[in-house]
């Protein structure tokens, strides 16, 4: 006998250097938002519970200095707070380089007939193109974000 559960709510998060250039780059790249918490921010600091020098100013507003989500548009969020609540993904800045190939990396599938086009998009936007791949079982073309994060576009 199963039982049901209800499933768990999640976010991919990924180390990053500067997690707001990697968000722009993010929100841009999936058409995302990037999560504006400068309600909490400015509530937190009114209250003297948080420094000033843990946040940052960002697109006009309020944001943590370490870390900043970007999120599906049409999925809900806490409107205290500006935290998504389904599809996301979270940087926060970690002091170390990446070294080694991910172990975790993000599939972005373009229109049908519209991979080229997605692939010139991304490199606009600051991705690089590593190898274009060609197997039986598909194609796709491997990139990396601006930090060096490796991701595939089908």
């Amino acid at each position: 006998m199963t039982q049901s559960h209800t499933p768990l709510h999640w976010k991919l998060v990924i180390d990053a250097a500067d997690p707001h250039a990697q968000a722009d780059f993010w929100a841009a790249a999936l058409r995302y938002d990037v999560e504006d918490n400068s309600a909490l921010i400015e509530r937190l600091l009114g209250f003297g519970a948080v420094s000033p020098e843990i946040t940052v100013e960002s697109h006009g507003r309020k944001a943590w200095r370490d870390l900043i989500a970007v999120r599906h548009q049409e999925d809900p969020y806490d409107k205290e707070s500006g935290t998504g609540l389904g599809r996301r993904l979270l940087f926060q800045r970690v002091p170390e380089p990446k070294t080694v190939k991910n172990r975790l990396h993000i599939d972005v599938h373009a229109e049908p007939g519209q991979r080229e086009a997605e692939v010139a998009r991304l490199a606009d936007l600051g991705a690089t193109v590593l190898r274009e791949v060609k197997e039986p079982g598909g194609e796709w073309v491997i990139m990396t974000d601006p930090e060096g994060n490796e991701f595939c576009v089908h």
